[in-house]
């Protein structure tokens, strides 16, 4: 400290110099203070937290749930047919008649277990106070996850049917078009159900076997992600230059709504697209960076913990439901629904007639893709004004949409069928319910029903760490007792 200027030295002197040639920025007097920036501030958060996530679960909310009895499976017997052999009715004076034949077969649908489980830690739920009710707000959204779970089971769980091995692709080459340079490469496909294609993308790969750590340390287990085996390999054969396009097809494989193609060249053949067709077009090839169809080595298709759900229990063997692949048509694109010309849909129509003529019915409800649904709208718009009030539901507030489909092949009045975007439909398919059967004492009061063993029921787990565990489950099948009143139209092309 200076008391008197005989201290000064001379490096104070130059040190006072140096700061008479920086002086202060005025306009920091100006920041002096307390403002919004030092950080003496409230924090507005909006409680509780906001669930920004849709529920949507239409086949869930409309099937029934009914109480089932015990044991594995729930079982039943199908008379499927009556006076089978046509025997015809008339008779002499005085004689009757020969016996019916009736057809019956056994029927049954073991019953599952579907589930989810989520913690919270001690920390946790204290940090929450003034917040949420955080252990009741998990129970909800455990719940909710399990209905959206369940939701999509219903639809494309998959026990029954196996994709196997498909068909080496077929494969053509343009020479101009593209960016692939010159090589001789390999195109392989993989076949994928609806739970395959929902968990694969060209970034993350196919699914193939899943592995599952039990929540509360138990025995690991393993289930089909939905993925077939892949295909044997096709040559494109010498490719020159630089500019190359490879095209590739596939017979439509029965389950399959969707393709999954590696090309490269061998040993080296990548996931480049995923297709909701059994087509597709490359103008240009990743080298590095995707999955290698050498990690698909089996048939995955089927979860065997799983049940059948409606597009499964239609495409299992024997099923008697109608099924129609639209041809492979043009490569990369397809063969898109046909317009009738009349305010209809041609496959459309085709399939209602052929449920009238087969079994005297008519579908209640049509689910479809958003893709779908455009395509329909955009190709019933091709009908004159005259011809449009075939399909009803026309809604003008900036253009229109077809909410419904007119069935000409009905008895009585013709009905009209909704048409509805469901949350996870692929593109390409096109799934047709009937909810209720026409015919009468049929023992069915319910065309498809959750036959439960226990519906939804919370587990709060016994402490084994400063956690709060709980899982969330239901004990159930979806049984379908007539699945010819199904229809599937797939392969669609997009247009």
């Amino acid at each position: 400290m200076i008391e008197n200027l005989s201290q000064l030295t001379q490096q104070a002197i130059a040190e006072f110099k140096k700061a008479l040639a920086q002086p202060m920025d005025p306009n920091a007097l100006k920041k002096a203070g307390v403002t919004q920036a030092t950080g003496l501030v409230a924090y507005d958060l909006q409680a509780p937290a906001k669930n920004l996530f849709p529920v949507l679960t239409p086949i869930r909310n409309r099937t029934p749930r009914v109480s089932g009895g015990g044991g594995t499976s729930t079982n039943w017997k199908a008379v499927i047919g009556i006076n089978t052999a046509g025997l015809r009715g008339f008779v002499p004076e005085g004689e009757r008649n020969g016996v019916i034949t009736t057809q019956v077969v056994d029927k049954s649908a073991p019953y599952r277990t579907l589930g989810l489980e989520d913690s919270i830690t001690f920390e946790a739920e204290r940090a929450a106070v003034g917040f949420e009710d955080i252990r009741a707000t998990q129970a909800q959204r455990l719940l909710w996850a399990t209905m959206i779970e369940e939701e999509l089971a219903d639809l494309g769980g998959n026990y029954s049917v196996a994709l196997g091995t498909p068909d080496a692709p077929t494969v053509t080459t343009d020479s101009t078009g593209g960016s692939i340079p010159a090589g001789t490469y390999n195109v392989i496909v993989v076949a994928l159900t609806l739970y395959g294609y929902l968990a694969s993308s060209v970034t993350g790969g196919v699914v193939g076997q899943v592995s599952v750590t039990p929540a509360g340390g138990g025995s690991a287990f393993t289930y089909g992600g939905g993925s077939s085996n892949k295909s044997s390999p096709t040559s494109t054969g010498v490719l020159t230059g630089s500019t190359n396009v490879i095209k590739a097809s596939v017979p439509v494989v029965p389950g399959a709504v969707a393709y999954a193609w590696y090309v490269g060249t061998s040993g080296n053949e990548l996931l480049q697209a995923i297709t909701t067709i059994n087509s597709v077009v490359l103008t240009s090839l990743q080298t590095s960076g995707r999955q290698n169809a050498s990690e698909i080595t089996a048939d995955n298709s089927r979860n065997l913990l799983s049940y059948d759900g409606i597009l499964y229990q239609a495409w299992a063997s024997g099923s008697g439901a109608y099924i129609k692949n639209m041809p492979t048509g043009t490569p990369g694109s397809g063969t898109p629904l046909t317009a009738s010309g009349d305010g209809g849909i041609e496959e459309i129509n085709e399939m209602f007639r052929w449920m009238w003529d087969n079994y005297r019915i008519s579908p209640t409800r049509i689910y479809v893709n958003a893709q779908e649904a455009d395509n329909i709208t955009k190709k019933v718009l091709t009908a004159s004004a005259a011809q449009i009030p075939y399909v009803t539901g026309s809604e003008f507030t900036a253009g229109m949409r077809v909410k419904s489909l007119l069935n000409r092949f009905a008895m009585g009045v013709a009905p009209e069928v909704p048409l509805e975007i469901h949350p996870n439909m692929p593109p390409g398919t096109l799934l047709a319910v009937t909810e209720q059967l026409p015919y009468p004492l049929n023992g069915v009061p319910n065309v498809m029903e959750m036959r439960l063993r226990q519906d939804y029921y919370q587990i709060e787990w016994p402490q084994r760490t400063r956690k709060y565990e709980s899982g969330v489950y239901f004990d159930g099948v979806f049984a379908h007792y007539f699945p010819p009143s199904i229809g599937i139209i797939t392969n669609i092309g997009n247009g």
